[in-house]
């Protein structure tokens, strides 16, 4: 396709939605195939519909503890009492496993941050690459992964409250600190974490992740003491046989471990608020994972040298009891249970900033209402979106029983990530002239089995599972069609306009004056 000179008439912005774009939308199908001209998507990066751009102020380091914050939390705390049972002292090599299936997707994320460094995560990714349908669905999506698993991690606030409170002589009754159907009637703690977190994302994401990044170092000194505690009590015996449920425990383990991994994707939706994203989104994502990944498998090791595997079956807080009984210190449940709080409220806060973000993105677009992409002039955030949503979540953890509901985000995680490595083919085979600050390795191997693998762990799934998410899938269908279909930015360009704007390498200045 031959690129249009400065001579051809311009393109005019997609802003007009009304019934005079009626007429001249395309048909469903083709809508649906529609895609997002990456053009058209960086020179939009950092705008609004108030007009107030994103602050630029992260660097490599806040993005990176973004990641980990989103993805270091109370799953280490609690999942060797269920996942040992399966692998044996071999549960090291499961999270090695985990990791790896983890990093296919990871350096798909990496190269996609890198090439489309804006704030809506795979969302856009899929839009630039498979089409409106497509990116709706992975939005829908990671609506799902976001805010119903923030509200999932807050609802375990009540417990580690409450074990904190106990070193004091105090405790919150079952009403206020348990979930519906725990026993509970509202669960206050998971209400007052997640509007914490709301209110601090509200007043500026600077601000956010120099917290963020203070409690995730908290976070890591606590897991790095306990294997210091726990190598104490160190037995090399107690990895022999290394693998008595032979490999199929190993993989069903790792299967179960995967979902540790979830949140990396985090960083990615802080593509216009980093300083140098095409730089620093790719370290941030793999330096992230290289870092959880070196802590699980420490942790692993230390709590397999100092129990037996038999010790953990029926265990729950595994860790916290291999310290009691390592030490004899009262003090240590104390310190775990302040550690555990901690964990909370970096995942809570990480993930709630990645979710306004996804949604400016899709008001950008005009698939959501265009209250989630209005920024504050004096704050440089999405204020309405940030409000409307953790207000969403802090009712949802606090007055909702989650269920199956929580257990479908992953499904929902696995999709969004079998997108990436799939955008990652389309791009590499359909715009090789992209500049691209990094590459996947081994291209098209690594992204082949990331996809792969990722169905693989969506079919292990259960059937609750299955029928929770088709649900969700369905509610989300109704909300395109009564909105996002109408709405469109994309599918209100003129088929001439798209071309044009197609045909355009990614250049942000130049597409933007083309969009004036």
């Amino acid at each position: 396709m031959t690129v249009p000179t400065s001579t051809q008439t311009k393109p005019t912005h997609a802003t007009n939605t009304g019934a005079g774009n009626a007429a001249r939308r395309p048909g469903l199908g083709s809508q649906l195939l529609r895609r997002k001209p990456i053009g058209q998507m960086v020179s939009e990066a950092g705008s609004s519909e108030s007009g107030t751009p994103l602050v630029r102020s992260f660097g490599v380091l806040q993005l990176t503890m973004i990641s980990v914050g989103a993805t270091l939390g109370t799953g280490i705390l609690v999942i060797l009492g269920e996942s040992v049972p399966l692998a044996g002292p071999a549960v090291w090599i499961s999270f090695v496993v985990a990791g790896l299936a983890a990093l296919f997707s990871a350096v798909s994320y990496a190269e996609m941050a890198g090439l489309v460094p804006v704030a809506g995560s795979s969302y856009s990714y899929s839009y630039a690459t498979m089409g409106e349908g497509m990116a709706w669905i992975c939005g829908w999506c990671l609506v799902l992964e976001y805010a119903v698993s923030v509200a999932a991690v807050a609802v375990g606030a009540g417990q580690y409250v409450n074990e904190t409170l106990a070193a004091f002589g105090q405790f919150l009754p079952d009403s206020m600190s348990q979930p519906p159907g725990s026993g509970g009637v509202v669960n206050i703690p998971a209400m007052l974490i997640v509007v914490l977190a709301m209110i601090l994302l509200v007043r500026g994401a600077k601000e956010s992740a120099w917290i963020n990044t203070a409690i995730v170092s908290i976070k890591i000194v606590i897991l790095l003491f306990f294997c210091a505690v726990a190598f104490t009590a160190f037995n090399a015996g107690n990895f022999e046989p290394l693998m008595p449920m032979g490999a199929a425990g190993v993989s069903a383990a790792a299967s179960r471990v995967f979902f540790s991994y979830i949140g990396f994707d985090a960083a990615s939706t802080a593509g216009e608020e980093a300083r140098n994203p095409k730089r620093d989104l790719p370290r941030a994502i793999l330096l992230s994972m290289v870092i959880v990944t070196s802590i699980y498998v420490l942790v692993a090791v230390a709590a397999i040298g100092a129990r037996p595997w038999e010790w953990f079956g029926g265990t729950e807080a595994a860790l916290v009891q291999i310290l009691e009984e390592t030490t004899h210190q009262p003090w240590i449940a104390l310190v775990f249970s302040i550690g555990a709080v901690l964990a909370i409220a970096s995942i809570v806060l990480t993930v709630l900033y990645g979710q306004t973000r996804i949604l400016l993105s899709m008001s950008r677009d005009g698939l959501v209402p265009e209250v989630f992409g209005k920024i504050s002039p004096r704050t440089g955030t999405p204020v309405a979106g940030t409000l409307i949503v953790g207000t969403a979540v802090a009712l949802t953890a606090g007055l909702v029983p989650l269920g199956a509901l929580a257990d479908a985000t992953s499904i929902g995680t696995l999709f969004a990530f079998a997108l990436v490595n799939v955008a990652v083919i389309y791009l590499r085979r359909n715009r090789p002239e992209l500049k691209r600050s990094f590459r996947v390795p081994l291209y098209p191997i690594t992204p082949v089995i990331g996809t792969l693998m990722c169905a693989y762990l969506m079919a292990n799934l259960g059937a609750d599972t299955w029928v929770v998410f088709g649900g969700w899938m369905l509610v989300g269908i109704a909300l395109y069609f009564g909105y996002g279909r109408r709405n469109s930015k994309v599918a209100a360009l003129t088929e001439q306009e798209y071309r044009e704007l197609s045909a355009r390498v990614a250049d942000p200045e130049t597409v933007k004056a083309e969009l004036s």
